[in-house]
């Protein structure tokens, strides 16, 4: 079977849309909403569609597409319409900040306290961080993330966003935290930047923790470490301003500890407490342990409720 993403293309959106569509057995492609319509015209022939919301998607569908998973608001607006024009099934991922009764399910996060008899609430974002996947990146990724090391703290980094601040005296402040961490357990620590992290914040991080032997692992596509370090680090420490980063680092059997940023952001806010209450993160690299944990990850629930609740034709 086959679904179709509808998000903005954003690597959280994308990573939430795939993540969910394969758990639940599916194929897929990704299909942008876009605002500016020179853009899309560029890629013909796809057209626009529904213009009159000012959003423009795809209007042309695979005919094997049984399956619409919107992600974020704009693609919840985009795909409640190409749901309705073709008469398939929409599956929102993230509160749609809309009226819910276009959608056959809507997966929310628990700290959005959205309540529907469309509506499961999960504990973490959706993703595609399987132990199967984490299993394939140990054999591409140990050599160079472990490099012979007994123990390993893997850093994920995000960056400023309308809620939280990762600049320079943030990143000041997290690099001494990890050096103390260092120095205290002798561990390797490799650190791997999103797109949002800035080249000043990362230039900090690695003048100040170069010396203690750690390093920064950066790159795109097939040469991306993300997934390694996720799989080949003893501890994770993931800044707070992603709930994907955290879910993702929750989905593995290794302890999680939130590095704090200068903001607010009471949704966020909840969703530590959410993961605080699991037992599954620490708010400091104090006393952490290298014990393994159990996986957090509703991926899967949220892929088994598409089926318990659609029933898909399998032709085409």
């Amino acid at each position: 079977m086959h679904a179709a993403i509808i998000a903005e293309d954003f690597a959280g959106m994308r990573s939430q849309g795939r993540g969910l569509a394969e758990r639940a057995g599916f194929s897929w492609a990704f299909h942008p909403v876009v605002i500016n319509k020179e853009k899309l015209i560029s890629r013909l022939p796809v057209r626009f569609w529904p213009h009159s919301l000012g959003l423009f998607a795809p209007f042309s569908l695979s005919s094997a597409t049984r399956l619409i998973i919107s992600v974020g608001g704009k693609g919840a607006v985009a795909g409640a319409a190409l749901g309705k024009h073709y008469g398939l099934p929409v599956v929102q991922i993230q509160h749609p900040r809309a009226r819910l009764s276009p959608y056959a399910l809507i997966v929310a996060s628990r700290h959005d306290r959205l309540v529907g008899p469309n509506v499961l609430s999960v504990r973490t974002a959706m993703h595609d961080v399987t132990p199967a996947r984490l299993d394939q990146a140990v054999g591409l990724w140990k050599e160079r993330i472990r490099a012979g090391a007994q123990k390993v703290l893997g850093v994920l980094l995000g960056g400023s966003n309308g809620r939280y601040r990762l600049e320079d005296a943030e990143a000041v402040a997290l690099s001494d935290e990890l050096a103390a961490f260092i120095r205290l357990t002798g561990a390797r620590c490799v650190l791997t930047p999103s797109r949002r992290t800035s080249r000043q914040a990362l230039a900090v991080f690695r003048e100040r923790l170069a010396p203690l032997g750690a390093v920064v692992m950066d790159g795109d596509g097939d040469n991306n470490p993300y997934m390694g370090v996720l799989a080949c680090s003893d501890v994770l420490a993931v800044t707070q301003d992603s709930v994907s980063m955290m879910s993702e680092a929750v989905a593995t059997d290794k302890p999680v500890c939130i590095l704090p940023l200068k903001g607010r952001s009471s949704r966020l806010e909840q969703f530590v407490s959410i993961l605080e209450k699991e037992g599954r993160i620490q708010s400091s690299l104090r006393n952490m342990s290298f014990m393994p944990c159990n996986r957090l990850d509703d991926t899967t629930l949220a892929a088994d409720e598409i089926h318990r609740r659609i029933q898909f034709s399998q032709e085409g």
